[in-house]
């Protein structure tokens, strides 16, 4: 069955004012912000910001193929979506931005972060999920007790410097943690850049303590929540959700649906 690398040779040649963002689109920019991109995209303090295409060069200076090949299963796949996003049309002449990655073991918090412009006009911030760190892990753990981590404050932060007065339209999404991070961020923003988003993406992401939820958090932004989770999914039920998911078809078994390369794709849509 087809995957998301696969749907990129189908639907690659077509940008995004020929073939709206969809699902799976969503689901490919939240992978490539597992990436190392520190020297490949340009940080928050700064104003610049470089194509798809661009930063896939420079990564691939950065990291060869025989580098690439001996990295964690994560980011290797990643890298190599990478490379298959700067060779397709649809992707290539995206910019990239804003890159974050903020790691403190006093904080126990691992955040990582970009913003991406699409040629639609748009703006999609995805979120990264838990890397292979300590840290990383140690946060996921925090989220079952504490009340708001570093992390969430981390992303609310971020989504008001990066876009503060932003006009056009945003979208927000994120894979494990990073799907979290998206929702609290969406649920947590000012209310003039709430208006401003269309959509908000929850890729099985771990869900919230039962005492976060409030009327004006959920009215404003759950309707435009699409939570997605793979049939056997774990992370992805974790806590407490207030929104119906889309299960989504994995060709892995257990815990291993987790892997967003595994999910099932077909045409634009899962």
């Amino acid at each position: 069955m087809a995957n998301i690398m696969d749907y990129l040779e189908w639907r690659g040649d077509l940008d995004f004012r020929k073939a709206p963002f969809n699902e799976v689109d969503n689901l490919i920019l939240t992978q490539i912000v597992y990436l190392d991109l520190d020297g490949v995209v340009p940080g928050i303090d700064r104003e610049s910001k470089v194509t798809v295409a661009e930063a896939g060069q420079r990564y691939f200076h950065k990291y060869p193929i025989e580098t690439v090949n001996a990295m964690p299963r994560l980011k290797k796949n990643a890298s190599f979506l990478l490379k298959a996003m700067m060779e397709s049309e649809r992707f290539k002449n995206c910019y990239l931005s804003k890159y974050v990655e903020d790691i403190s073991v006093e904080e126990e918090s691992q955040f990582s972060a970009m913003k991406i412009d699409l040629d639609d006009g748009s703006v999609f911030l995805s979120f990264s999920g838990t890397d292979n760190t300590v840290v990383g892990w140690k946060e996921n753990f925090n989220m079952s007790y504490l009340t708001e981590t570093p992390g969430q404050k981390k992303a609310v932060r971020y989504v008001q410097e990066t876009v503060p007065f932003y006009k056009n339209k945003l979208r927000f999404g994120g894979h494990s943690k990073g799907g979290n991070l998206a929702m609290y961020a969406a649920m947590q923003c000012k209310e003039m850049l709430q208006e401003k988003i269309l959509s908000v993406y929850d890729n099985d992401g771990p869900g919230f303590p039962e005492e976060f939820f409030s009327p004006e958090r959920v009215e404003k932004v759950l309707l435009k929540v699409t939570r997605i989770i793979p049939e056997a999914s774990v992370i992805g039920m974790l806590l407490t959700h207030q929104k119906e998911p889309l299960i989504v078809a994995s060709s892995q078994k257990g815990i291993l649906q987790h892997d967003a390369f595994t999910w099932e794709v077909m045409g634009p849509s899962f």
